[in-house]
C-alpha cells in the first residue's frame, strides 16, 4: 500500500526542520565557542601585558628597598665614626665642638639606622622573601606611625612590623592568585578585582543555546575585568613613577655622601696609624668638623625621603596612625586601592634636592 502523500510531505518537513535545528544548534555554539575564545584570548594578552608592568614595579620596589637599606647601614657605620673622631678631637682639647644639625633631625637620623638593624635581623631569621621591596614601603610607614603616635620607631619593627607592612602592600597576592607584593588590594581593592576572579571559573553547558548565554556573559564578565586591569596598570604606573624618583634622588645624594663618608674614613686611617697620644691639629680639627656636619646634613636629606610614607595612612582625630592588630592602615579609594601619598612626596623631593644642592654648593 502507498504510503500517503500527507505522510511523506510531514516526514520531508520534519527532516528539514530537524536538520536545520541541527545547523542552527551547530552555528550557535560554533558562535559560543569563538566568543569564548576570543574572550579568554583578549584577557590572557591583556593579563600578560599587565603582569610585565606588575613584575617592572615589583623590580624597582625591590632595588629602592636594597638602596635604602644599604644608605641606612652606612649612615649608621657614619654616626660611629663620627662619634669616635670627635671624642678624639675633645681628647685633643677641642671640647664643646657643636655641629649644625638639630638634635631632633640627629635622632630620626638614629631611628633609620636601628630600624634598618632590626629589619635586617627580622627578615633574616624568618628567612622572608621580598624583604628589601617591603622596607621601601616599610619606613615610610612606620617612621610616621612612630612620630604620630610617640612610639619608637625600633619597637614597631621586627616581625609583627614586617608582616603588618606586608599585608598593608597587597599580602603577596590577589586572593590566591598570585599578582605579587606591589599588587592585591593595593592596586585593585578587593571589589575591582571580584570579575578578574570570576573568569577563571566559569562552566559552559552542554547546550548550544545555554553555551552561547554564557559564552556572552563571560566576554561581558571579561570587558569588566579588562577596565579593572586597565585602573591597575594606571595605578602600577604611578607607584612606579614615584619610586623611580625616589630611587634617583636618594642615589645622587647617597653618591655625595660616600664621597664625604669616604674623605672622613681616609682621614680617620691618617689619625690611628700616628703615635699613640699625638694631637689633632686645629686645622684638621676644622676639616674633620666640616666633614662631619655635611655628612650628618646629607643623611638627614636623605633620611626624610626614605621616612616618607609612599601610601597615605590612615589617621584619627588627633593625627595619630591608625594601628589595627599590629597593622598601620592605609587611606583607600572608591577602589579599595591604598591611596598614594603624592603631594607629600612631591614636596619632600622637591624640598630635598635644594637642600642637597646647597651642599654642593658651599
Amino acid at each position: 500500500m502507498a504510503i500517503p502523500l500527507v505522510i511523506i510531505g510531514a516526514a520531508a518537513a520534519a527532516t528539514v526542520f530537524g536538520g536545520k535545528k541541527a545547523y542552527d544548534g551547530h552555528k550557535t555554539k560554533q558562535e559560543a565557542n569563538e566568543i569564548q575564545e576570543n574572550a579568554i584570548k583578549k584577557y590572557n594578552n591583556r593579563k600578560e601585558q599587565l603582569d610585565k608592568i606588575q613584575n617592572d614595579t615589583d623590580e624597582k620596589l625591590n632595588n629602592l628597598g636594597l638602596l635604602e637599606l644599604s644608605i641606612g647601614q652606612s649612615i649608621g657605620e657614619f654616626e660611629i665614626l663620627a662619634n669616635e673622631l670627635l671624642v678624639k678631637m675633645e681628647k685633643s682639647g677641642y671640647k664643646n665642638q657643636k655641629l649644625s644639625i638639630p638634635s631632633n633631625q640627629l635622632s630620626k637620623i638614629n631611628d633609620l639606622t636601628i630600624s634598618t638593624t632590626e629589619f635586617l635581623a627580622t627578615v633574616a631569621a624568618a628567612g622572608a622573601t621580598g624583604a628589601a621591596a617591603s622596607f621601601a614601603v616599610y619606613s615610610g610607614v612606620m617612621a610616621f606611625a612612630a612620630a604620630s603616635t610617640g612610639t619608637p620607631i625600633a619597637a614597631l619593627s621586627g616581625a609583627a612590623a614586617y608582616n603588618a607592612t606586608m599585608a598593608a602592600i597587597g599580602g603577596g597576592s590577589l586572593a590566591a592568585g598570585g599578582w605579587g607584593m606591589a599588587g592585591g588590594a593595593m592596586v585593585l581593592g578587593a571589589a575591582a578585582a571580584a570579575p578578574i576572579l570570576a573568569v577563571a571559573g566559569w562552566a559552559y553547558a552542554i547546550h548550544a543555546e545555554k553555551a552561547l548565554a554564557n559564552a556572552e556573559e563571560q566576554n561581558n564578565e571579561v570587558n569588566k575585568a579588562l577596565e579593572k586591569m586597565k585602573l591597575a596598570e594606571v595605578r602600577l604606573n604611578k607607584i612606579t613613577n614615584y619610586v623611580q624618583r625616589i630611587d634617583l634622588s636618594l642615589t645622587s645624594i647617597n653618591n655625595t655622601f660616600i664621597e664625604y663618608f669616604d674623605a672622613l674614613k681616609a682621614m680617620h686611617q691618617t689619625i690611628m696609624k700616628r703615635h699613640q697620644g699625638e694631637d689633632i691639629s686645629i686645622d684638621e680639627s676644622k676639616e674633620f668638623l666640616q666633614k662631619i656636619d655635611n655628612g650628618y646634613a646629607l643623611a638627614a636629606i636623605m633620611t626624610e625621603i626614605i621616612t616618607t610614607p609612599i601610601f597615605k595612612a590612615q589617621v584619627d582625630e588627633d593625627g595619630k596612625a591608625v594601628i589595627k592588630d599590629g597593622q598601620i592602615q592605609f587611606e583607600t579609594d572608591e577602589d579599595g586601592g591604598s591611596v598614594l601619598n603624592e603631594t607629600i612626596l612631591d614636596s619632600v623631593l622637591t624640598e630635598q634636592s635644594k637642600k642637597h644642592n646647597e651642599i654642593l654648593s658651599k
